[in-house]
Parts: structure tokens; sequence; C-alpha cells
């Protein structure tokens, strides 16, 4: 049985969790021993099917989206919905209408976005995993400040169906956990999965496409380019914050179609103003932005021809006070991934001074997610990062 009211009280000063399903159970299949949360951008049927968005506050999905649906075929209890940025668009997951999410290693901290709730409940024990929404960088961040692995699948690897957009040609489903072993246990149910294990040295970024970093990310990402036994480098067409920029049109310009008549009782002002940015693009900016995007994912899918995988960072800073500004570059790395439709790994890599979770990624190739699994659980090994939060619900 579910304690879901110990489950309430462990949500409530995180606020992970903004509905929980309380006739969840279990079933049979190779998930039956997990408790599996779900942003709440993904249909989950009877519960709350919000975006985040007030807009679609008292929405309540009538099916499961089909990776639900094969997670309960799979055994997996689903036992709520998650918070999330509004519309799965920003970097804190400081919700304007259900609330920040706060990061159970520190509070008052940021868990990440767009998937900070799922990254909070992971981290804290309030479930073994939770499916996330990545459109450029949204699992792998709250996995990284969150101290958890959060990986996301190849493009086209998973359905989007049941999936409130963000950026249809961007946006990738795919799991957190704790430990690498559950990680990929949720993936095969919900991705397909490539046996192929890769071959090739492991590459770095060169220079780091330039993006700043803080000292303790620059750390923990020298111990991982150590520990992986990494060689070569590969460089970008264009800057990472370039291609970032274009990612982010992507997004804007699609929400500002699918929300643009919504009034200012559905969705915040700043929510209004980041998706203003996409309907101001001219063509020749639009052709610019495409071409950005194509070049990227040409220059990535090449080097991936040469080498097993990319190491970089997952963002270049620790979490940060809510009452801060986010960092314009938070996604300068994880969005390479999904302009490229790759899949890639968050693994936990080291520690602030001040004792804030690091991670790094991984960038694989489509079809070679075993190759990818393999080298995270070398990565993990050799880094042994992973430790649970001060806010952590033993069950």
């Amino acid at each position: 049985m579910i304690d879901f009211d110990a489950l309430e009280r462990a949500n409530a000063p995180l606020n992970a969790f903004t509905d929980f399903d309380r006739a969840a159970v279990g079933g049979t299949g190779p998930l039956a021993d997990l408790t599996i949360g779900i942003k709440a951008n993904i249909a989950t049927k009877g519960l709350p099917w919000t975006g985040g968005m007030a807009l679609f506050r008292n929405r309540i999905a009538e099916r499961d989206a089909v990776v639900v649906a094969q997670l309960r075929q799979a055994g997996a209890a689903i036992i709520g919905s998650l918070n999330m940025e509004e519309a799965a668009l920003g970097a804190k997951t400081d919700n304007p209408w259900f609330g920040a999410v706060q990061n159970p290693h520190r509070l008052n901290f940021t868990a990440g976005g767009s998937s900070g709730g799922s990254g909070a409940a992971v981290a804290a024990g309030l479930c073994d995993a939770a499916l996330g929404t990545d459109t450029m960088g949204s699992i792998r961040i709250p996995a990284a400040y969150c101290g958890i692995f959060g990986f996301k699948p190849a493009f086209d690897a998973v359905s989007q169906d049941g999936l409130e957009m963000t950026a249809p040609s961007l946006d990738t489903i795919g799991p957190m956990a704790r430990d690498l072993e559950t990680l990929e246990r949720v993936a095969r149910i919900i991705s397909r999965f490539g046996e192929e294990d890769g071959e090739g040295p492991v590459a770095t970024l060169s220079d780091l496409g330039h993006v700043a970093c803080e000292p303790a990310v620059l750390t923990a990402y020298g111990a991982a380019v150590r520990a992986i036994g990494a060689r070569g480098s590969v460089n970008l067409p264009h800057l990472p914050t370039r291609i970032r920029f274009a990612g982010f049109i992507a997004a804007a310009r699609f929400l500002a179609g699918h929300l643009g008549q919504a009034g200012p009782e559905d969705i915040s002002e700043q929510l209004a103003k980041l998706i203003s940015y996409g309907p101001k693009r001219t063509a020749d900016d639009l052709a610019e932005d495409a071409h950005v995007m194509d070049e990227t994912k040409a220059a990535l899918s090449d080097a991936l021809e040469t080498y097993s995988a990319i190491v970089l960072p997952t963002a270049p800073q620790t979490a940060f006070p809510h009452d801060q500004k986010a960092p314009a570059n938070q996604a300068d790395f994880t969005c390479l991934a999904n302009i490229a439709g790759l899949p890639s790994i968050s693994v936990p890599a080291g520690w602030s001074a001040d004792g804030l979770p690091v991670g790094v990624q991984l960038i694989g190739k489509a079809g070679h997610e075993a190759g990818l699994f393999r080298l995270a659980r070398a990565l993990d090994h050799a880094l042994s990062a992973y430790r649970p939060p001060s806010h952590f619900f033993h069950r």
C-alpha cells in the first residue's frame, strides 16, 4: 500500500506534486516495483492535464498518453501529476499558477526547468522515477540541479501522443531516476532502445563552445573527461548561444500560435513576453535559424560517425535561488541534443563548494542507446557523485 498521507506531508515543503492519484496501485510486469510520477503536460487518465497553465487548470485527461499506458502495462504505479514550468517554457519551475518547486538539496533554490517537479520528486524519494519532457534540456537540467539521472531519448524514439506541446519539432518525453538501472528500465519501456554498443573514443566539445561555466562545473567536467578517457574534440558551426536561440524561437513561434488568443487570466505576463518573440522574426531571420539548426544537426551527426559519444557539462551552473534571474546560457549545452534529435544522459558528477550538485551529460547516436548507457555506467562508477538530499522521503 502506498501511504499517500505521508507523501502529502513530504511533498508539502517541495511542491513537486500538484495532484496525487490515491487509487494508484501497481500491476505485474517489469516495472511492478516502481512508483512513477508524470509531468503535468503528459495526459494521465483522471488527473488534471494542465501543462502548468491556468488555461487548462480544469482539464482532466480522459485517457492516458501512450507512454503512461506503457508504464501501467509494465506494472508501474502511476501516483500523480508533477509541477512544471508554465507551458514548459522556462528555467526555474517557479510557476505563477501552481507555485514554485523547491530543490530538495536546498529550499528556496530552483530545481531547474521545465521538469522541475519531476526532478525534485525523484531526488526527494517521493517516487522511484518520473517522466519529464525535454525541449532544450528540460529533463537533463533538473536532473543536474537535483543530483539525479535523466535521459532524453532520440527525438523519434518515443511517442508524443498525449503531450501538451511546446515545440513539436524538439519535444521529447523521457525518464528521471536516482540510479541508472531504474532509468534504463523505464527508458526501455517507453522508447525505442537500440542495442548497438558503439565504437570509437569519446570526444569533448572544443573550448566548451566558449560558454562561461562556474568553477564547480569545470572541476566536475574535468574529472568526467579524465574518467571516461575522452580524446578528440568536436567543433560546432555556430556558438551554442546562437543554436539555443534558434531552438527558443521554434518554441516561441509554436506557442504564439497555440496560446496567442489567451488573456492575462490564462497565461502569465512572463509567458506572454516569451512567446511574443516568435512572431517578431522575419522570413530572413527564420531562414537563418533553420540554417543554424540544420548545420548543427549535421555537425553532431557527422562527429558521431567517428566518436561513440560527446561528453560535456549538463548546465553551466548549479542551482540558484528562486529570487535570482535565470542565467541566459542555462540550456546552451543541453539544446544540442534536441536540435540534432540525439539521445543524451545526464549523470551526477560532483558538488559545488557549498554543497549543490553538478551534472555532466553524454550525447550519443540514435540506435546506440545500450552503448550510451554503458558509458554512463562507467562514468557513474568512476565519479560516484550521487548522494540523496537532506529532504529525502524514506518510505
